[in-house]
């Protein structure tokens, strides 16, 4: 038996380590490390709660608007603010582009590499690859000559020595099994993606006024003028206003019109791209349908109101699928979720493991492993700045597939049919959605569902404006004089990654206490004080390791959750006034 270190992981968010001891070429027992440690919550203490969404999504600048659409949502519910179903729905299209943004992101830029092999993209005759394509789908830039370009593209890459993407690849390695056209195939898509990201991100910059962390979310509402003359419902001292319509404002009828444009771009990338090229993969490696399975809970918050009431319905609707159980869903309440650390960093005051409800959470920090630099943690009882979530003492993935599983059980026609549609091109039933290869279809099927409700929302957003409801925000509860003198709120939602939530208490106008437990918080969550594996950790366990000195296959399991380190711990040290790196260095780190 070997005892395997990856630090860093690359091609995620954030800082990741990975300890796994191998027997036999298969992962008998693994250990997921976030290297650094999260500060934000401390530093949310004292300030003015409106001001918090600012603060939050400087979590992560990869999902973006999603922390500050979490957090303003729990000020929100914290002060009983209300906001209006313009506000919603330009909620709806910013987080919704986020997802089909960051799944697309995910497959090409981050995981493609452990399924496609550059290398044999170069032997791949672009005319065959031609072929191909265009018996995959109709996507138009299919010719033989784009392939041949893109070969020629990536040889330059290679050839320049500063390849970047392409540099240290295991390009070779034995689990790879696409064909050279199919790799070129993939890799030209890549290149596509690149220039696809920068247009879709477009409607971030047009709704949020810039990408990354968008700047027009407000408690209330959101911070845009109404695009024609009318009553800016809800402001201080409110009263008729008249705008130009000329003025490149961001809920004009060209604005919405270009929205309009992008979203049927990105669907289009997305139907005849993206969701072809995954089932490619799937195709060629059948048996990753098994490995990576884990823990089998399956846990969503839900996303995207669709009304405006305290519990609004949900598109993707909120459940747990327990025990790989494709016959119900079972209820979620916030209630529900505690965190321990008994393996972590932290200690709690007067219970030093939990749990604790996020309500009452602390952020604690108590470093407590091996001194630095170390080459292991073995033997470390702490190994981690995540702390590890609970639902109801249970273990739980969050993600895609979480969110799909629960809309499939449920009966949501539109997961139904795309979950449907995916299965039967693979010849397999929606069982074989629970490993690796899983993950991978259900943000495909996820993002090509959201892409369609995308164009509803923004049909709706411009309907809704065009009769004349200008109204964006509700300002009913800014005025700090009007607040209890204590109150506590709470969301329950998803980022692209899995469930996330915001638990906040307010007490004589600023915050008292802030937690945030992300999706990367409960998939890479250590050990619980029961002993039991996060969701990463037991994914691992079972998987094949061809080459010990290129653990390929670890990777793939991995990648496939988009683990986002960043958005579950953050580096400060008040000594140095700054942020520090807890990576470790030397042998250990290659």
């Amino acid at each position: 038996m070997s005892r395997l270190i990856i630090d860093p992981i690359t091609r995620i968010g954030g800082h990741l380590r990975i300890e796994a001891e191998v027997a036999g070429g298969v992962v008998t027992d693994a250990w997921s490390t976030g290297t650094m440690f999260r500060g934000l919550e401390p530093i949310m203490q004292g300030r003015d709660p409106r001001d918090a969404w600012l603060l939050a999504q400087r979590v992560c600048g990869s999902c973006t608007g999603v922390q500050a659409l979490a957090s303003v949502r729990a000020v929100e519910r914290a002060l009983g603010a209300t906001i209006p179903r313009n506000a919603r729905l330009v909620r709806n299209v910013i987080a919704g582009t986020q997802y089909v943004l960051d799944h697309v992101l995910h497959f090409y830029h981050l995981h493609a590499f452990d399924w496609v092999d550059v290398a044999s993209a170069l032997r791949a005759d672009p005319a065959a690859t031609s072929a191909l394509a265009n018996a995959t789908s109709g996507w138009p830039q299919s010719s033989v000559s784009h392939f041949r370009e893109a070969q020629d593209r990536l040889q330059r890459f290679v050839a320049s020595g500063e390849s970047s993407s392409f540099a240290n690849g295991p390009w070779g390695h034995p689990a790879y099994r696409l064909s050279p056209e199919a790799n070129l195939l993939l890799a030209t898509h890549y290149l596509e993606a690149l220039d696809w990201r920068l247009k879709i991100s477009k409607i971030h910059t047009i709704l949020g006024g810039k990408n990354p962390h968008p700047q027009t979310f407000l408690v209330g509402g959101m911070a845009l003028a109404p695009p024609w003359g009318g009553p800016n419902r809800g402001l201080p001292g409110e009263h008729p206003q008249q705008i130009d319509k000329r003025a490149p404002a961001a809920l004009s009828e060209a604005s919405l019109a270009e929205i309009a444009t992008l979203i049927a771009a990105a669907r289009a990338f997305v139907d005849l791209v993206y969701v072809p090229d995954v089932l490619l993969v799937a195709r060629a490696y059948p048996e990753w349908a098994t490995l990576g399975a884990g823990i089998g809970n399956y846990l969503a918050y839900g996303e995207f109101p669709e009304d405006e009431s305290d519990e609004p319905k949900l598109f993707l609707p909120r459940g747990r699928v327990m025990g790989r159980i494709m016959a119900r869903v079972e209820a979620v309440e916030q209630a529900g979720v505690t965190e321990t650390v008994a393996h972590a960093w932290y200690t709690y005051d007067n219970d030093p493991d939990g749990p604790r409800k996020p309500v009452d959470g602390q952020t604690n920090p108590t470093y407590a492993g091996p001194a630095l630099p170390y080459t292991t943690l073995a033997g470390s009882e702490k190994y981690s700045w995540l702390k590890a979530p609970r639902y109801d003492d249970e273990p739980m993935e969050v993600g895609a597939l979480a969110r799909v599983l629960v809309a499939y059980v449920e009966g949501r026609d539109e997961v139904r049919a795309a979950v449907n549609r995916a299965v039967s091109a693979l010849g397999v039933g929606p069982d074989a959605l629970f490993g690796t290869l899983g993950r991978l279809v259900a943000r495909a099927v996820e993002a090509e569902v959201i892409a369609v409700r995308l164009g509803d929302w923004q049909r709706q957003l411009a309907g809704n404006l065009s009769d004349g409801d200008l109204a964006l925000a509700d300002l009913g509860r800014w005025d700090p004089g009007s607040w209890p003198q204590e109150a506590s709120g709470w969301s329950l939602g998803e980022a692209p990654g899995g469930a996330l939530g915001h638990w906040v208490t307010i007490r004589d106008q600023v915050i008292a206490s802030y937690q945030i437990v992300d999706a990367s918080t409960w998939n890479g969550s250590p050990r619980d004080r029961k002993g039991r594996r996060g969701a990463w950790e037991e994914a691992l366990v079972g998987t094949p390791v061809a080459d010990a000195a290129q653990p390929l296959e670890i990777l793939r399991t991995l990648h496939s959750f988009d683990p986002c380190a960043a958005c579950a711990v953050h580096a400060y040290d008040p000594r140095a006034g700054g942020s520090i790196d807890l990576r470790v260095s030397g042998p250990a780190a290659r």
